[in-house]
């Protein structure tokens, strides 16, 4: 939209400004309006103020929500969320979604406070299940937080019948995690369906004999980095 040459003047500013900062999603919106309140309560008080507009611009900044532009290549597997690839191996997927016991390739990744929290689809298709279980909240980037951590689950089969899992897992300073898909929804590979406030993690299960496509350290981008081809 920004290099549209139709648009001039003002209308090319803002359609400038649109592409490089990104919009904030609905959850930070409360945050944001409790610090500038209290910046305009406040702003007989400069340490006051200025604290409240270093809070309203961090958490802006924590709940953007950038436009992303998934792969069309059918079969394809993007990464849920954005962050650094921090453990792959095989292990059995939550057992809260009752599916059998067998260890499947899992692709675990890491979001640190800096990273954007917005979780997407991994893939297109039909949200089977979504169950939320309580839990721990053990630093995320430890091989337990997959079991003992709080998390929301879901399951989404695709057209085919290839059936991927996507596990929010709540982090040492995450206490809530929005899902906003249900079973029964359908949705579309790089769609937004959720969030979790404040460092946590992703764990993706795929189809066995899939082809992973990233390594351990790669940072990924939601919607957008491919993790995987579909067997």
């Amino acid at each position: 939209m920004a290099r549209r040459p139709d648009l001039q003047g003002p209308a090319r500013i803002m359609a400038l400004v649109r592409t490089a900062v990104p919009p904030m999603h609905r959850e930070g919106l409360p945050f944001v309006g409790v610090s500038l309140a209290v910046a305009a309560i406040g702003r007989k008080k400069p340490w006051l103020r200025r604290a409240a507009m270093a809070s309203a611009v961090a958490n802006a900044a924590f709940f953007r929500h950038p436009p992303r532009v998934p792969p069309t290549r059918a079969g394809l597997v993007v990464a849920p969320a954005d962050g650094l690839v921090c453990l792959l191996g095989e292990e059995v997927p939550p057992a809260e979604l009752g599916l059998p016991a067998t260890p499947l390739p899992r692709i675990s990744i890491f979001l640190s406070v800096l990273d954007a929290h917005v979780q997407r689809a991994p893939i297109g298709g039909e949200v089977v299940t979504a169950v939320h279980r309580p839990g721990l909240f053990l630093s995320a980037d430890l091989e337990a937080a997959s079991t003992d951590n709080e998390r929301n689950s879901i399951l989404i089969r695709t057209p085919d019948g290839a059936e991927v899992v996507a596990v929010q897992i709540a982090g040492l300073i995450a206490r809530r995690i929005v899902c906003n898909v249900k079973a029964g929804d359908k949705v579309a590979i790089g769609d937004t369906y959720g969030l979790i406030r404040y460092g946590s993690r992703l764990d993706t299960y795929l189809p066995a004999g899939s082809n992973i496509l990233v390594t351990t350290g790669q940072r990924t981008l939601a919607g957008e980095t491919v993790l995987a081809e579909l067997p």
